[in-house]
Order: C-alpha cells, then sequence, then structure tokens
C-alpha cells in the first residue's frame, strides 16, 4: 500500500486538507492500494490559482518549446511503461495485457501526437476578404480548464483531457475518479519531470460532489470537460452554463453492432465478443446491442455463446487472463441488476449472467454474458450497462436495422458488417453517432477524434479537432489603405 499523496498541486504530490478519506482498492482482489484525504475546497482553489498564476508564462511558451517537453514527457512514460501498466492493472481490475497493450501504448503516443499538434495551429489563412482590410485569425488558448475524468479508463482519460490543453498554450486542473487516481497523478509528475512548468498541470482527488463540483463552479475556470454519464453530464452543463463556460461533454453510448446477411459471420461474431468485453465492458463505445440480419441471427448468437464461454477470467497480473473484474461491487450489483430485469421481463440469458465462484468470489467478476429475446424498449436495451453484456436482437430489411440502431438516446459509436460497399456507406452516413466502423469495432488512433451525438455528448477528444474545445478564435482585421475616410463611413455620416 502506497502513503503517498493522490493530488499534485503546482508541481508537488500531497495530501488533501480535508479531514474525509478515501481508500483506493483493486477491485479483482480487494487489496488496498492507497489511503488519502479527498480534497477540499481550498485545495481546488489552490490548484486553480496555481494553473492561473502559470498560464502567463505557458500560453506565451513557443510551440516548438511547448512540443520538445511534451517529447520529453513521452519518452519518460516510455520508459515507465511496465510500471504505468501494472498500476493501471491493480487500481482498475483490469488484465495486464491490456493495459501493456492499449492503456499504455495509446497514452504514449497521443503524447507524441499532441507534441507535434501544437506546432500546428492551424486557421484560416491571411488574406483580403475585404478591399480595404487584412484578416487574420488567431487561435488563442482559454485558459485554466477543469477536467473530470472517469474510471473505466484512468490513464488514457488523463491523457485525453490533458493533453489538447497544455499542447494548445492552456494550464488544467483534472479531477480524476477517486476510485482510480493513481496512474494520474504518476502521468502529472512525468510532466514536470519533463520540463513542464509547474502549477501547469495539476490532480485534485476527490468526490463528485465535493471536489468536482468546486471545480467546475469555480469563477476562474475557462472551460469544462466532462467525461462520464449523461445524467451527471446534464448537471455539469447546468452549472457551467451558469457562469457562462464553455463545455465539453463526452458521455455514455450504447454502440450499435449491426451485422447484415452478407457479412463474414465468423469475423462479426469474434468482433462482437472482442468489442462487447474489452475492460469488462465498460467501455462507452462498446458494442452492446447486436442487431443481426435474420439469415445469420441463430448461427451467430450460437458462435458468440461459443466464443464468449472461452474467455479465460483470471487474476489481472496473469498475462494469460483475457477479462478481469468490473470497477467495484457496486457497479457489479448494477450490472447483475439489470440482468436479471430483463431475464424477470422475458428475455433469454444464452450464456453467463452469474458471479464467477471460487477464488474470483472476492474480487468485483461478472460471468460474460449474452441476452437475447429483449424488446426493443426495454431497460436493457435502451440503457447503458457498462459491464460484459452483449444483447442479440434480429432484423429483415436494411431500413429497419438503420432504424434499430438509431433508436436509443445515445450517439456515441457504432459498427456495421457486410461486404456490400454501398450498404457500409449508407451504414455509415445513416447511422447516427460519432464514430462507424466497418467490420470492426473499437480500434482508436490519436489522429482520428472520438465524441458524440444526441445524449452521447458533444465536443471532441483527440486529433487536432479537439483544438477546437481548447482554444478561442480571435478574427483580427486591419486596415490596408491609410485613408482616414473610410468607405463605410458613408452609412453613418457623409463625408465632406
Amino acid at each position: 500500500m502506497t502513503s503517498t499523496g493522490q493530488h499534485f498541486i503546482n508541481g508537488k504530490r500531497r495530501s488533501g486538507s480535508s479531514e474525509e478519506r478515501f481508500s483506493v482498492t483493486n477491485p479483482a482482489t480487494g487489496e488496498v492500494l492507497a489511503v488519502d484525504t479527498r480534497a477540499s475546497a481550498d485545495d481546488v482553489d489552490e490548484a486553480v490559482q496555481a494553473a492561473r498564476k502559470a498560464f502567463t508564462t505557458w500560453s506565451r511558451t513557443p510551440p516548438a518549446e511547448r512540443c520538445d517537453a511534451m517529447l520529453r514527457w513521452a519518452d519518460l512514460l516510455q520508459q515507465r511503461s511496465d510500471e504505468l501498466a501494472a498500476t493501471e492493472s491493480s487500481n482498475g481490475g483490469k488484465p495486464i495485457k491490456l493495459a501493456r497493450g492499449f492503456d499504455v501504448p495509446g497514452v504514449i503516443d497521443n503524447v507524441r501526437f499532441f507534441a507535434g499538434a501544437a506546432r500546428n495551429l492551424e486557421g484560416k489563412s491571411s488574406g483580403e476578404y475585404s478591399p480595404e482590410h487584412t484578416s487574420t485569425i488567431r487561435r488563442e488558448p482559454l485558459g485554466v480548464v477543469g477536467s473530470i475524468a472517469p474510471w473505466n479508463y484512468p490513464l488514457q482519460m488523463a491523457a485525453w483531457k490533458i493533453l489538447p490543453a497544455v499542447a494548445a498554450g492552456n494550464t488544467i486542473v483534472l479531477k480524476p475518479a477517486e476510485l482510480t487516481p493513481l496512474t494520474s497523478v504518476m502521468f502529472a509528475e512525468a510532466a514536470q519531470e519533463a520540463g513542464i512548468p509547474d502549477g501547469v498541470i495539476n490532480i485534485v482527488t476527490g468526490s463528485g460532489r465535493g471536489a468536482g463540483h468546486a471545480l467546475i463552479s469555480h469563477p476562474n475556470i475557462a472551460m469544462v470537460s466532462f467525461t462520464g454519464s449523461t445524467a451527471v453530464g446534464r448537471e455539469v452543463a447546468k452549472t457551467a452554463a451558469g457562469q457562462v463556460k464553455r463545455v465539453h461533454l463526452e458521455l455514455g453510448g450504447k454502440a450499435p453492432f449491426v451485422v447484415f446477411d452478407d457479412a463474414d459471420l465468423e469475423a462479426a461474431a469474434r468482433g462482437a465478443v472482442a468489442g462487447a468485453l474489452i475492460n469488462s465492458g465498460q467501455d462507452c463505445t462498446a458494442a452492446t446491442r447486436a442487431y443481426v440480419q435474420r439469415p445469420h441471427y441463430e448461427a451467430f448468437v450460437h458462435r458468440v455463446a461459443e466464443l464468449m464461454t472461452d474467455v479465460r477470467l483470471g487474476p489481472v497480473d496473469d498475462p494469460d487472463t483475457d477479462m478481469g473484474s468490473l470497477i467495484s461491487f457496486r457497479q457489479r450489483e448494477h450490472v447483475a441488476g439489470m440482468v436479471e430485469r430483463a431475464r424477470a421481463g422475458g428475455a433469454k440469458v444464452v450464456c453467463g449472467g452469474y458471479l464467477p465462484d471460487g477464488p474470483l468470489a472476492r474480487g468485483a467478476y461478472y460471468a460474460p454474458t449474452l441476452i437475447i429475446d429483449a424488446p426493443q424498449d426495454s431497460e436493457i436495451v435502451q440503457q447503458e450497462i457498462f459491464g460484459p453484456v452483449l444483447v442479440c436482437l434480429p432484423f429483415d430489411t436494411d431500413d429497419e436495422a438503420i432504424r434499430l440502431a438509431n433508436d436509443t438516446p445515445y450517439g456515441l459509436a457504432a459498427s456495421a458488417w457486410t461486404s456490400n460497399v454501398f450498404r457500409a456507406q449508407r451504414a455509415s452516413r445513416e447511422i447516427q453517432a460519432g464514430c462507424v466502423w466497418i467490420n470492426d469495432h473499437i480500434p482508436i488512433i490519436s489522429e482520428m477524434p472520438h465524441g458524440g451525438y444526441k445524449a452521447s455528448g458533444f465536443g471532441k477528444d483527440m486529433s487536432t479537432y479537439s483544438f477546437d474545445e481548447y482554444t478561442n478564435i480571435k478574427h483580427v482585421m486591419s486596415d490596408i489603405t491609410g485613408d482616414q475616410r473610410k468607405s463605410w463611413h458613408n452609412l453613418v455620416f457623409t463625408s465632406r
């Protein structure tokens, strides 16, 4: 167990000043990894003031210098990748092979991408859009960003919040989830060691109602970025709107997985299992609703059940483990409750739907689960589960497939499986989601944006599109005539 503080304010790791304590555990074993005190409103204010002070210098630091510091940061993270992966695995209850193969390398790539992007803040080219003026576009940092990250991908979500903000010249105060702060603080420490000045990146750990509310409502926060549930996102937006802050929301998802009758059935079945079970299904882009054209339906259900049964649950530090635990027993109860209500409503559980026994019983494990015969308007189809559960339903026509895919409040991600280019183009065009994969589901890359439609939020993470969230666009218009009498003055008074 670590006794070091789980806050990082103005370049120093420390504990919070409140009297409220919290424990960080390994949800796969129940082991306590750290104990600390929560951040108080005073701690949040101290972090914001440190960020305000650092902004004066950091916002004026040449992009090349920001780039160099971020490249050194990436190198340090690479050197510490084993430690980061082990910590991310134990704190999140995720298999070590996921942390090593996805979480950590993805973050290092993100850092390197944004290091380069810092030198390429684009805008419309300067020019004479009026005969009497030259127009120039400036892209300027906002100030102090207040970000709140979730617990499902602690290190990646910290990176997605921090990197575009600081690459664009902002400073930031991040509140990670109280369940998973460990790698966020490690990430910030590495940034400081790489030469990013004190106060540019600050981490405060605490509850949403405490530190979270203090952060988003702080008068010196210029922008709020939140990733989490749609319900909480609405409250964040209300609070920010009262102070006219810029808001970026990446919220829930209920991704459809549409399998047409000309799809490669084996590829689709494997894609569905991997897409539904990655990170124990605790992924807002996870495949949760498989719609399969009727000629493939029974074979698809059978093959998915076979593959799910072969998925290996086990200790998260075992490289042979395929799926770890859920983040907490509370989350497991949520998932199990949704499955039991679906079963009571007439849905059939084809495989899974139970709590593993034996050595896994001490952790928050839940078996990979496949459900069929659930009504389209049922809770299990309409609402986010955030667990290793896939619901499978048949469809007959292409029109029906598109309609069903769009028939939830969410629109974060989706996939379509077909060998027909016209079907693929139609699906990508008509499915309402921020990302549509064709014949795959889940992969992400630093160069491409991530964000949702509808109740899945607005704004983009990753890619240069994210700079639209973290910068102000300023138009500078300069007279090029030198004339005292401008042509438009006649609209106000007659020139003589």
